[in-house]
C-alpha cells in the first residue's frame, strides 16, 4: 500500500520554497567577472538578399568588443535540423531573424552598436499565406523547388488504414468539415536568455533556459566544432517552457561570441523580441470527411492537414507526423487515409508547444463525433463510447490499442459533472466492444 501514499493528496513542490521566496537563480541571475553583453542586429524585412554588412561606426563606440556574423561560427552555421542558422548567411526569411551580433562590455552599449551598423538588403517579395506559399509562382522561402516540405521525393506525409474509398461506400451518411487553428506562443515569463564562457579546464560553459539539455548538446557541439567533453552545458532552472524551449534561442550566440573574444558573454532576449521573433504553435488547416452508419458507427475517415512551418521546418514535419497519428482522436476508424502537408512562409518559425501536434486535430476530431450526434438524433455520450477504442483496435499508423480506457474515462468525467448515462454506455467497456 506505500506505494499509493502520494495519491490524493496535495504534495508540496521539491523547488516551491526558492520560487516563492525569490532564492531560485534564473540563467539572467548569473554573473560572472569580466561579463560582456551581446545584442541582435535582427533582419527589418521580411524576404530579402543580404549584401553587404558595414560596421564601421559600430566598431568606432567606446566599449565596443566588435560584431558576429556566421563568419565566426567555427563549425555548422545550423542547428539540429540542417536548415536553421545561427546567423543568416546570404538570405534572410523572416522579420526578425538574426543577421549578425554586436558584443560590448554593457548592453546599452551594445544596442548603441547595432544602431549603428549598416546593413545592406535587397529586399524581396514575401509570402504569408499558406495557400498562396503553393501557389504556381509563388515567393519560394527556402532552397527548394516550392515551399512544400519534402518527405524523400514526395511533399505529402500519408497514413493508410484499411480502404477508406470502401469505407464511404459503406457509410449511410458523410459529413465534410473544415477547421482552422491559428499561431499561438508560449509566452513564457523567462526569455531566453545564456551566459557564456571558459572555466579553468578550458570547457565552454553555457548557463541555458533550455528545457531539453541533452537534446540539444549534439547540434552544439557541431556549431562550435567541439566534443561533449569540451562544453559544459548548465541548466535546471527553467521559467516556463511548454516546448518553446526546445529550440535552440540564444546558446549558440553567446557561446560563438565568447568563443571569438574570450570573455564571458550574457544574450538575453527582450520581451519584444521573444514575442515576436522566438518559435511559435504554427498556423493549422484541416479539412476531415467522415462517414458513418445508422447506428452512429464511424466506418471512414479522410483527413486533409496543413500546417504552417514558418521560415525554417525545424520540429514541423515530424508534428505533420505526431499529429497525423493523432487526427482521429481516441476511436475505431476501421478505414483512414490522412494526408498532411508542410508548408513554408517568411514567418517566424514553428516549433513545439503544450501537447505538441496532438492536441490539435483532437478538439476536430471530438467535434466531428457531435456533429454525427446531431445528425442522427443520438446521445452523443454514446456515439463517443460506441467508436471509443477498445483493446486491440488499430490506430491510424496500425499501432495495436493496449490498455484502453476512454469509456470508462467517459463514465468517470460523467458521474463527476452529475450526468446520467444510459444504461447501454454504463455496459460498455474498453476491454471488449
Amino acid at each position: 500500500m506505500s506505494d499509493y501514499k502520494y495519491i490524493g493528496k496535495a504534495m508540496p513542490r521539491y523547488d516551491g520554497e526558492g520560487r516563492v521566496t525569490g532564492k531560485t537563480v534564473f540563467v539572467d541571475d548569473v554573473s560572472v567577472p569580466g561579463m560582456c553583453f551581446a545584442k541582435m542586429y535582427r533582419s527589418p524585412v521580411h524576404h530579402g538578399n543580404i549584401k553587404n554588412i558595414d560596421a564601421t561606426e559600430t566598431l568606432k563606440i567606446p566599449g565596443v568588443l566588435g560584431i558576429v556574423t556566421h563568419k565566426d561560427v567555427p563549425g555548422i552555421n545550423a542547428g539540429w535540423f540542417g536548415d536553421t542558422e545561427v546567423f543568416a548567411e546570404s538570405k534572410v526569411r523572416f522579420k526578425g531573424q538574426v543577421i549578425c551580433a554586436v558584443v560590448a562590455e554593457t548592453e546599452d552599449i551594445a544596442w548603441e552598436g547595432v544602431q549603428k551598423l549598416k546593413v545592406d538588403i535587397e529586399e524581396l517579395d514575401p509570402v504569408f499565406n499558406m495557400f498562396d506559399a503553393i501557389k504556381p509562382g509563388a515567393p519560394v522561402v527556402w532552397g527548394g523547388p516550392d515551399n512544400y516540405f519534402y518527405w524523400g521525393d514526395k511533399p505529402t506525409f500519408t497514413l493508410k488504414l484499411g480502404d477508406v474509398e470502401a469505407g464511404f461506400k459503406e457509410a449511410d451518411y458523410v459529413i465534410e468539415s473544415d477547421y482552422s487553428e491559428g499561431a499561438q506562443d508560449t509566452v513564457c515569463m523567462e526569455t531566453h536568455a545564456s551566459v557564456a564562457y571558459h572555466d579553468g579546464a578550458g570547457r565552454l560553459c553555457i548557463h541555458t533556459t533550455s528545457q531539453c539539455l541533452f537534446y540539444q548538446l549534439r547540434p552544439l557541439c557541431a556549431i562550435f566544432n567541439l566534443p561533449m567533453s569540451k562544453i559544459r552545458y548548465i541548466g535546471g532552472t527553467v521559467g516556463g517552457g511548454f516546448g518553446g524551449k526546445n529550440e535552440i534561442h540564444t546558446d549558440h550566440i553567446a557561446g560563438v561570441a565568447a568563443i571569438k573574444f574570450g570573455r564571458p558573454v550574457k544574450y538575453r532576449e527582450t520581451r519584444q523580441e521573444d514575442l515576436a521573433y522566438s518559435t511559435k504553435r504554427g498556423e493549422w488547416k484541416f479539412h476531415y470527411k467522415d462517414g458513418f452508419t445508422k447506428d452512429g458507427r464511424l466506418v471512414a475517415r479522410y483527413v486533409e492537414h496543413w500546417h504552417d512551418a514558418g521560415a525554417f521546418c525545424t520540429f514541423t514535419p515530424y508534428g505533420i507526423e505526431k499529429g497525423s497519428i493523432f487526427l482521429c482522436g481516441p476511436y475505431w476508424i476501421p478505414n483512414v487515409l490522412i494526408e498532411g502537408h508542410c508548408i513554408f512562409t517568411n514567418k517566424p518559425t514553428s516549433s513545439s508547444v503544450r501537447g505538441f501536434c496532438v492536441i490539435n486535430g483532437q478538439y476536430c476530431a471530438d467535434v466531428q463525433m457531435q456533429k454525427i450526434a446531431d445528425k442522427l438524433g443520438m446521445d452523443p455520450w454514446e456515439v463517443r463510447t460506441l467508436n471509443a477504442w477498445r483493446d486491440g483496435d488499430l490506430g491510424a499508423s496500425r499501432y495495436v490499442i493496449e490498455g484502453a480506457g476512454a469509456i470508462e474515462a467517459a463514465k468517470s468525467t460523467a458521474e463527476l459533472a452529475g450526468i446520467t448515462l444510459s444504461g447501454k454506455v454504463m455496459q460498455m467497456s474498453s476491454r471488449e466492444r
